[in-house]
């Protein structure tokens, strides 16, 4: 998966220049990457197909806006996690434009959802990835930015276009029902 560091600096430089054999290669080599990310808030595969497309144009149009680390060695890391935050606004915008009705389970602004530690084991991570595609779209979405994209509550709220309480209503309760569901089928 990927490229290795010393070579993704070549293939990233050689894109720029619009070289269609290196931009195929980044293709080919974060295809399966990308899809990862865009699957974790779709379902469909075509759609997944077309999110996972738009998000590489998107990728080859701002590629010159990525700013590599100073070492050489963090090149490959960087890249990838640039190139998720692309694929995961991709799919948030698709969601957005379908209109997905954020608001259609209304939480009550007043209800605070106790903390519970956050962080599961290496083990049940897997599990739990094939269980989110059983939550609700927004509480995925919701799970998906804050757990696993690193989003804070605030810059979730701002992109979701929700206040900050209802969106930890939203991950309290995509967390809930996933510990419900693991219960149940682990």
């Amino acid at each position: 998966m990927g490229i290795q560091d010393a070579e993704l600096e070549l293939v990233l430089k050689k894109c720029e220049q619009d070289s269609v054999p290196h931009k195929e290669a980044l293709y080919k080599g974060y295809y399966g990457f990308i899809k990862g990310v865009v699957r974790r808030y779709v379902n469909d595969y075509h759609v997944m197909e077309e999110l996972v497309n738009d998000s590489f144009v998107k990728i080859f149009n701002n590629l010159n806006t990525f700013k590599a680390p100073g070492f050489s060695s963090d090149i490959e890391q960087s890249f990838k996690g640039w190139v998720a935050k692309i694929a995961s606004r991709t799919a948030i915008d698709f969601l957005r434009k379908k209109k997905m009705n954020f608001l259609q389970e209304e939480p009550s602004e007043n209800h605070f959802p106790e903390q519970q530690p956050s962080g599961a084991h290496a083990s049940e991570v897997k599990d739990i990835m094939s269980l989110l595609n059983q939550l609700p779209e927004i509480q995925k979405t919701v799970f998906n930015l804050y757990e696993i994209e690193g989003f804070s509550h605030e810059e979730i709220a701002r992109l979701l276009q929700i206040s900050e309480n209802v969106c930890r209503v939203y991950l309290s309760r995509a967390k809930n029902k996933l510990k419900a569901l693991y219960i149940k089928h682990f």
